[in-house]
């Protein structure tokens, strides 16, 4: 009899520890190598490598996509190959993948390992109006983050100390192994790609300036909130407008139809228009302030 009491203990011990772990599974939240943080799960991020700054149109430094998003529960959204025509398509091609949140922890794991977040000097290579290129990650101590001038593989390294290519070689290998996730997590670690779905999407609305070279342009009628939008500073002929429900679902349908020297309309205006979709922890246009 006591060794059936045993045994049943046992059991009930094993389903409640099955249950917790298809709990955990279920919210898309979990815990990396050793326990060692557990993501809060949903729109919050765990891994953003992006650019910023350099010398380029306020429009582009406003509507730039981060150059991979990987959130706490397993989402990871990048854009995916771009069409080699001119004029451009009006929409960026976001791609969306999933991996496990085991797996989003060794990211996070090698973005720290790889220095983001230690106080090493990167200096400054000797070339002007280039992007900083950023990587953040959250651990269980907050966010740590690395800003690195100029940091590709084509840079001169003049001006550099020895410490500083290493350290700079060191986040290069990273982003390419962030940007190659099949190959650092194993063969069927990553989802199959599928378009990024946005719920928000933005208008950046600028006097629209026509291109002789691309010759005249179709006008399409602004399906959204009123353009120009908010300024986003005093005296900058740029503004923002944020499409939610229906009328995101018509920007995105016009856009479609669209390339980025599309002239549109707005109370009997015409406007250049950078379309931006938000990503899951972009809320309006404030996300977007540089």
């Amino acid at each position: 009899m006591k060794a059936t009491l045993a045994v049943r203990a046992v059991l009930a011990s094993l389903l409640v520890l099955g249950a917790a772990g298809c709990a955990q599974a279920a919210d898309g939240a979990g815990k990396g190598d050793g326990d060692q943080f557990t993501f809060p799960g949903g729109d919050s991020v765990a891994l953003r490598v992006e650019q910023v700054g350099g010398f380029v149109p306020p429009s582009y430094l406003a509507s730039r996509i981060p150059m991979l998003s990987v959130y706490a529960d397993g989402r990871v959204i990048t854009e995916g190959p771009v069409v080699m025509i001119y004029p451009g398509p009006a929409l960026p091609n976001l791609q969306l993948r999933r991996i496990s949140s085991g797996d989003v922890q060794k990211l996070v794991d090698r973005a720290v390992k790889a220095g983001v977040g230690n106080t090493t000097n990167l200096g400054q290579p000797g070339v002007t109006d280039m992007p900083d290129t950023v990587i953040t990650v959250h651990t269980a101590e907050g966010d740590k983050k690395t800003s690195a001038y100029a940091l590709t593989e084509e840079i001169t390294t003049n001006g550099l100390s020895a410490d500083q290519i290493a350290a700079r070689r060191k986040l290069l290998d990273l982003i390419k192994a962030l940007t190659d996730l099949e190959s650092t997590l194993g063969k069927g670690a990553v989802s199959a790609s599928e378009p990024y779905q946005a719920k928000t999407v933005t208008g950046l609305a600028s006097s629209y300036q026509p291109n002789a070279d691309a010759g005249a342009q179709a006008e399409i009628a602004w399906p959204g909130p009123a353009l120009p939008g908010k300024p986003f500073s005093e005296g900058m002929d740029l503004g923002c407008v944020a499409a939610t429900g229906d009328q995101a679902t018509a920007v995105l349908a016009a856009a479609a139809k669209a390339n980025q020297l599309t002239p549109w309309t707005s109370g009997g205006k015409t406007y250049s228009v950078a379309i931006r979709p938000l990503l899951p922890d972009e809320a309006d246009c404030a996300a977007l302030a540089w």
